[in-house]
């Protein structure tokens, strides 16, 4: 625990010393006529959209994990589950694995096409756009060939913000597109550009924005949404990880929870509790692999006062336990759960995940977050048959390393190949209701 009291001690006294080193302008946007939603290039319109059951249950999905950052709906799922999932629309886009957001009624998608990234905001319903806003994008990749933004965007109270793969940072209006405020984190902090770029989603609280920044410093920053200025920073020795920040109640207190760890020699990184308010740091945990090339991605996950993390490379799995405003390690195991880029979700008491490896493996297992017991284990594996270049042909499948949505009491998994399996989660594993291949990914 050396390196935490270290870090401990360095990040009480510093994190009220970081200064803004390049302040915006922020702009003065007047008020004009929001654009009409119209057809474009690119876009196939298939049918219109069913109408919405009188009991149905809607709510937008304005971030990263949805509105609590916890991959949990609130929706009803109506009857998709028996007649399947029907496309409307569909929109050709570039590169990227930015996820698309929803509010108001439209959707926000970031992908990148040559070197240009695009933030297109197009009607929910029909797919026509309303906007779009263009950066220049010269990042290239190390170890894979997609180059596109890895950060989802995050609209709040009419506002869309976003993290470009390269570190610009700025704010747009959503019924407009217009530039609120810009910055550019990566030359403003001296930032390298880690293994796989900017991948952390912003995280939007009230009037508060927090990120991962990374090192040189500020490791974890807080800024004013209305301007873009920074309100404070902390730590100066973790890394940006490919986690997104999440706010818990623990103890009875809301605290900023954030996995750090990017690219550094020799690898550091961990748990970082923090006061969202002043950036006061409560708790500092290492918690990162020894392999160099290795990153943090599963954000931390908040089950009662406990804190579940998650990694791969060998490290495995760990509960933190909150009590009185003090955090200690619950337990640490790591032959446990080893999750690299997917992230666990809190379903009842119980932990929720996908283990597996991208395009070989899958299982869906559930975890006791107070002991790291495994309870229950369910291979995601099936045959199906499908037609390339005219030959009908049987082809083993499964989840991968898949993503999770909790909706409606059901268990959604969307595989590394466009697979979307509905599932009902019981004591004894999952059974798999329904089955459905979106698109052909990775083909």
């Amino acid at each position: 625990m050396r390196t935490a009291v270290l870090l401990l001690g360095l990040t009480s006294s510093l994190h009220a010393q970081f200064e803004d080193p390049a302040p915006p302008k922020v702009n003065v946007l007047d008020a004009v006529e929001a654009p009409k939603a119209a057809a474009f290039e690119g876009l196939t319109v298939h049918r219109a959209p069913s109408p919405l059951a009188e009991a149905a249950l809607t709510e937008d999905w304005p971030t990263f994990l949805g509105p609590r950052r916890d991959g949990t709906s609130l929706e009803s799922l109506s009857g998709l589950i028996e007649r399947g999932p029907r496309l409307v629309w569909e929109i050709e886009v570039g590169e990227g694995y930015s996820q698309p957001v929803v509010a108001s009624g439209r959707v926000i998608l970031h992908h990148r096409q040559g070197n240009t990234s695009h933030i297109d905001c197009v009607d929910a319903e029909t797919g026509q756009r309303y906007w779009r806003r263009s950066l220049a994008c010269n990042y290239r990749a190390r170890y894979i060939s997609d180059a596109g933004p890895r950060a989802t965007p995050t609209i709040a109270d009419g506002w869309v913000y976003v993290h470009s793969v390269e570190g610009k940072f700025l704010c747009l209006e959503l019924t407009t597109g217009r530039v609120r405020w810009e910055r550019d984190l990566t030359r403003e902090f001296g930032l390298g550009v880690g293994f796989f770029g900017v991948v952390a989603s912003p995280l939007v609280v009230g009037d508060r924005i927090y990120v991962n920044v990374g090192v040189p410093g500020p490791s974890v920053a807080c800024f004013d949404a209305a301007t873009g200025r920074i309100l404070w920073g902390t730590g100066e020795d973790w890394g940006a990880s490919c986690a997104s920040p999440v706010m818990g109640v623990l103890g009875g207190k809301l605290w900023l929870l954030v996995i750090t760890g990017g690219e550094s020699q020799p690898p550091t990184g961990g748990l970082m509790v923090l006061d969202p308010e002043d950036g006061a740091l409560a708790f500092a945990y290492p918690f990162r692999s020894r392999t160099t090339a290795s990153v943090n991605a599963a954000c931390p996950l908040v089950v009662g006062d406990d804190i579940f993390l998650t990694s791969s490379y060998g490290v495995g799995a760990a509960a933190i336990r909150a009590e009185e405003g003090e955090f200690s390690e619950l337990w640490k195991d790591r032959r446990g759960l080893g999750l690299q880029f997917s992230n666990p979700l809190r379903f009842g008491a119980s932990v929720v995940a996908i283990e597996g490896t991208s395009d070989r493996a899958g299982e869906l297992v559930t975890i006791d977050p107070r002991t790291g017991k495994e309870l229950t284990r369910t291979p995601l594996g099936w045959e199906e048959e499908v037609v390339y270049s005219g030959r009908e042909l049987t082809r083993d499948f499964s989840v991968g390393e898949g993503s999770l949505l909790l909706v409606d009491g059901k268990v959604l998994c969307l595989g590394d190949q466009g697979h979307l399996l509905w599932m009902e989660l019981g004591d004894e594993g999952a059974e798999v209701l329904g089955r459905e291949w979106l698109f052909r990914a990775r083909e």
